[in-house]
C-alpha cells in the first residue's frame, strides 16, 4: 500500500510542477520585449575610465575617457566610448595624443574608428586635424577619405583623404586642396 501511496504522491508533484510551468509561462509582448532589449545591453560598462598601459616599467599609454561600453557579449564584438576619448602615446620623452568625440574598437577586424573633431598632436608639433579617422592595428596604418588637415611648424595642408604610418613619418594628405604660392 505505502509503494501505491508514494507513486500517487510522485504523480501529484508531476502534475502539480506541469500545471505550474504551464500556468507560469506567458508570452506577454512586453517580457519578450525586455529580453531582447536585455541582450543588448553592454557586457560591462567603466566610468571615468583612466586606463594605463605600461611595458618593462616605462609607461606607453594612457587612456582616458568619461565611460566605455564593452560589447564583448556581441557576434561582432566591439569597445564604444560614447562620450569621448583622450589616449595619450609615450616614445621616449616624447608624448603624443589622440582626441576624438567618439570612438569604436572592433575586436574581431583589429580597426579603431574615430569620430567628430578627431586631433592628433604629434610632439613633432604636427597636428591633424579631420572629423573621422580609421586606425589598422594590425598594419599600424591611419587612414580616412573626407576632408583632413595637416599643420605642421612650416605649412598647412589640406585635403581629402588622409594616410599615414603610426608614427606620422609617413603622413601624406590625399587630393590636395587651396591656394598655393608657386615660383619659377
Amino acid at each position: 500500500m505505502k509503494a501505491k501511496s508514494f507513486k500517487y504522491i510522485q504523480l501529484n508533484l508531476v502534475i502539480a510542477l506541469a500545471m505550474t510551468l504551464f500556468f507560469s509561462c506567458n508570452n506577454d509582448y512586453n517580457t519578450v520585449n525586455n529580453i531582447d532589449v536585455l541582450a543588448n545591453e553592454p557586457a560591462g560598462i567603466a566610468d571615468s575610465l583612466n586606463l594605463k598601459y605600461t611595458d618593462s616599467t616605462f609607461l606607453k599609454a594612457n587612456l582616458l575617457s568619461p565611460k566605455m561600453h564593452d560589447y564583448s557579449n556581441r557576434n561582432f564584438p566591439f569597445t564604444e566610448f560614447r562620450e569621448g576619448v583622450i589616449l595619450h602615446i609615450y616614445e621616449g620623452n616624447e608624448k603624443n595624443t589622440v582626441f576624438a568625440d567618439y570612438g569604436i574598437v572592433y575586436n574581431d577586424t583589429d580597426i579603431i574608428d574615430l569620430r567628430g573633431n578627431v586631433i592628433i598632436a604629434m610632439s613633432t608639433k604636427d597636428t591633424l586635424f579631420t572629423e573621422q579617422l580609421y586606425y589598422n592595428k594590425e598594419n599600424k596604418w591611419l587612414f580616412n577619405n573626407i576632408k583632413a588637415t595637416l599643420k605642421s611648424k612650416d605649412y598647412v595642408t589640406n585635403g581629402v583623404g588622409f594616410d599615414s604610418n603610426d608614427d606620422f613619418t609617413n603622413a601624406q594628405i590625399l587630393e590636395v586642396t587651396g591656394q598655393f604660392a608657386v615660383t619659377e
